[in-house]
C-alpha cells in the first residue's frame, strides 16, 4: 500500500513538473508574439504590397519565411470573394474593389491592440489600418456598407463598429441597399436572427 502512495505522489510531482511547464511555455510563447508584433507593426507606416480583398492585404516586411506580412483588418467581416461554393459572396467584389481603390499604392499605418492577440486564424495580423490622411479604414469600409462589424470578437472599438454597421444598414448604403438575410455570412445569421427577417 505503501508503494501505491508513494507512486502516486511520484506521478502527481511528475504531472506538475512536466506538464505545467509545457502550458506556461504555449502561453509565454503567444505572449512574446504579441509582444514581438507590437514593437515590430504597432504605430508604423508600411507600404501595401497587396490587396487580397476586402478585409485582408498584404503589407511589405518579412513575417516568418514570407516576404510580406498578411494584415486582417480587426473588428470587421467583409464578404467572401471565395465562398465555399465558389462564387462570391454578395457585395463581395465591390468591397474587395473599394479597398484596393483605397490602399493600392498607399503606405498606410498598422495599429494593433495593445491588450489583446495580435494574430487571428491562419497567423494573420489583426490591425487597424489607418490611411495617408488619418482615416481609419476599418471604420470607413463599415460605415459605407463595405462590411460588417464582426461580433464574434471583441476589441477596444467593438460598440462603435456595431453602431457604423447600424447607420450603415439604416442607410441602406453598399451592401445594404439590397442584401437579404441569405446574403449576410453564416456567423451573422446564427448571431442576430431577427436581421433582415421579413
Amino acid at each position: 500500500m505503501g508503494a501505491v502512495l508513494i507512486g502516486l505522489v511520484v506521478l502527481a510531482w511528475f504531472d506538475r513538473a512536466v506538464v505545467t511547464p509545457q502550458r506556461g511555455s504555449a502561453n509565454r510563447s503567444a505572449e512574446q508574439t504579441t509582444a514581438q508584433d507590437l514593437a515590430r507593426y504597432h504605430g508604423k507606416a508600411f507600404d501595401v504590397a497587396r490587396v487580397v480583398d476586402g478585409d485582408t492585404l498584404d503589407i511589405t516586411a518579412p513575417d516568418g519565411a514570407s516576404t510580406t506580412t498578411r494584415v486582417r483588418l480587426l473588428g470587421l467581416d467583409a464578404p467572401e470573394t471565395h465562398a465555399p461554393d465558389d462564387r462570391p459572396a454578395h457585395f463581395a467584389m465591390e468591397a474587395a474593389a473599394f479597398a484596393r481603390g483605397q490602399l493600392s499604392g498607399r503606405r498606410v499605418n498598422l495599429y494593433l491592440e495593445e491588450d489583446g492577440r495580435t494574430r487571428g486564424h491562419y497567423g494573420r495580423l489583426l490591425a487597424y489600418v489607418a490611411l495617408p490622411d488619418g482615416t481609419v479604414l476599418n471604420e470607413v469600409l463599415i460605415a459605407e456598407g463595405y462590411a460588417y462589424a464582426d461580433l464574434r470578437f471583441r476589441h477596444g472599438f467593438y460598440h462603435k463598429y456595431r453602431q457604423l454597421e447600424g447607420s450603415a444598414r439604416a442607410l441602406g448604403k453598399g451592401l445594404w441597399a439590397e442584401a437579404t438575410r441569405e446574403d449576410l455570412p453564416a456567423w451573422l445569421q446564427r448571431m442576430r436572427p431577427a436581421l433582415l427577417a421579413d
